[in-house]
């Protein structure tokens, strides 16, 4: 199978799996929102969530998985399983005694990080002190997730991406369950709120459990006794850390926007924080799928000196991003009303919440496309060993967001917030894209680039002026409820993806055949 081929069936095993998981993480959200709304408790549960979330950005979907299975690759290609399974074994060793440390260390400094990523809090001692509480809770989980990242960088590299995509379902399904339990054993909401974050510690272990059974079918024993270090593991500790660095700007845009957050109005950190759930669906559906699936690639090409390969694989890579994300940036500003009401409007979380909620969804969901296409990118950096680029143009990504975050909290509250995270992402993506024409990298298909993403980008805003104009005729006028969101949301996924599809046929765009062979393969199995 040629790599476009092996690109387009991993990014549907992942896209699946994902969508599942996004699925059960909905599920999740919508217990949340009906139990805590978006009062001081729900502040204070994703205040202390972002911590071990952020984490898991980072490395399970960011530096570890960038950093090592090059190296894997490379080793595996050159000198064997024995050997490639000996670098693994002593990586894991080795990163859980780092981990445990790491988890320790934070525990203790439990409430200076509080201090540092939300202190609007200390202005409500009760708020602060369960918010150092949570955090507490949850901030072992980053041993457990750290540890499925490599996982998944090993299972990927062997050709196996299910259990890993599915690894987050786990964590959804578990978290559900303890606030249901709390609710039943519970008598105040304070004590439900500890349930849950107890959840996701739980599930952060059972996540990792999904993975040991098919590490031992395919021959690796996670379990097995050896030594902490291998000479390839000084490669890998080369690459994470500026891999850290270069992957991580919109995690931590996210926790500046939570840290400026908590110095406005109750509820803003909860609006951004599921607006950026909602963000995170197609992010997580498709882009982070094409991006697990494009890295094994690119690291079996540079292995083999496939400069051209590079060049198709990821030209491919990106192209397919943007006929995924253009139009579902669209869809997001379009349908943000009533999308929220139907996942969020019931129990505490009312019609002010909503219209929060939905102000941080349009702002956040213009700079989805080019979050996206970060995550494409930067791996091709990443490939041909250039460390540097990606940090140096994540550091200014990171000072615009500042800069901009606090000139429009002022006049914006969180929608400048918001606004800000877009327009850095954006800033991110074209630079390191301008770079690589510059400096001449690969031979990219410049052309070819350019006229899909005006094909897939007209397409998209034809779809969204159509889902628009006829939602606008019959939106409700007091605001959308229980059946009237779940009419308009409906309807409006229905005629958009319809008729964006339409439009691509129209258009000849290349990508929909690719998007075939995904859903044939899917339908097949």
């Amino acid at each position: 199978m040629s790599e476009k081929g092996n690109v387009t069936r991993a990014a549907g095993i992942v896209g699946s799996a994902t969508l599942l998981s996004r699925i059960f993480g909905y599920m999740r959200d919508m217990a949340t929102a009906y139990f805590f709304g978006a009062g001081p408790l729900a502040d204070a549960f994703i205040a202390a969530f972002r911590i071990p979330n952020m984490l898991r950005r980072l490395f399970a979907e960011g530096s570890l998985s960038i950093s090592f299975v090059p190296v894997f690759t490379e080793i595996l290609k050159k000198d064997g399983q024995k050997e490639a399974f000996r670098m693994a074994g002593a990586a894991l060793r080795l990163l859980s005694l780092i981990l445990a440390l790491v988890a320790v260390v934070g525990v203790i400094l439990s409430p200076w990080i509080v201090s540092a990523i939300a202190m609007g809090f200390k202005a409500d001692p009760g708020k602060y002190e369960l918010t150092v509480l949570l955090t507490r809770i949850m901030f072992p989980y980053v041993v457990f997730i750290c540890l499925v990242a490599l996982c998944m960088g090993i299972l990927n590299v062997l050709g196996h991406f299910a259990a890993p995509a599915l690894a987050p379902v786990a964590l959804n399904i578990t978290m559900i369950a303890s606030l249901f339990i709390g609710g039943a054993l519970a008598s105040d909401a304070r004590t439900r709120v500890i349930f849950l974050a107890w959840g996701v510690l739980l599930g952060g272990l059972l996540q990792l459990m999904m993975q040991l059974p098919v590490l031992w079918r395919l021959g690796f024993s996670p379990l097995k006794r050896g030594p902490l270090w291998h000479p390839a593991l000084a490669s890998v500790g080369r690459l994470m850390l500026p891999a850290v660095f270069g992957a991580a700007v919109y995690q931590v845009n996210m926790m500046i926007g939570t840290l400026l957050a908590s110095l406005l109005d109750t509820g803003s950190i909860t609006g951004l924080y599921y607006a950026d759930r909602l963000v995170q669906f197609p992010l997580g559906v498709f882009a982070i799928s094409i991006g697990t699936a494009v890295l094994p690639a690119l690291a079996r090409q540079m292995a083999d000196n496939d400069r051209v390969g590079v060049a198709e694989t990821f030209s491919f890579g990106l192209r397919f991003t943007l006929f995924i994300t253009l139009p579902a940036t669209v869809g997001l500003v379009v349908l943000r009303e009533p999308l929220i009401a139907l996942l969020f409007h019931r129990g505490a979380f009312d019609a002010g919440a909503v219209s929060m909620t939905a102000d941080a969804l349009l702002f956040y969901a213009v700079g989805l496309w080019a979050i996206s296409c970060v995550r494409v990118t930067v791996p091709l950096y990443y490939a041909f060993k250039d460390t540097k680029t990606p940090v140096q143009v994540a550091i200014v990504a990171i000072l615009i967001n500042i800069a901009l975050s606090l000139l429009l909290m002022g006049p914006m509250a969180h929608r400048g917030l918001a606004l800000a995270v877009s327009i850095s992402s954006m800033v991110n993506f074209l630079l390191l894209l301008f770079l690589l024409v510059k400096r001449g990298m690969v031979q990219l298909e410049y052309k070819a680039i350019f006229y899909s993403a005006l094909k897939s980008g007209i397409a998209s805003l034809v779809m969204g002026w159509g889902v628009w104009r006829v939602l606008v005729s019959f939106q409700p006028s007091g605001g959308y409820l229980g059946a009237s969101a779940a009419y308009a949301t409906l309807f409006g996924v229905v005629a958009g993806v319809v008729g964006y599809a339409g439009l691509a046929w129209l258009l000849k765009s290349p990508e929909l055949s690719a998007m075939g062979q995904i859903l044939n393969r899917r339908r097949g199995r």
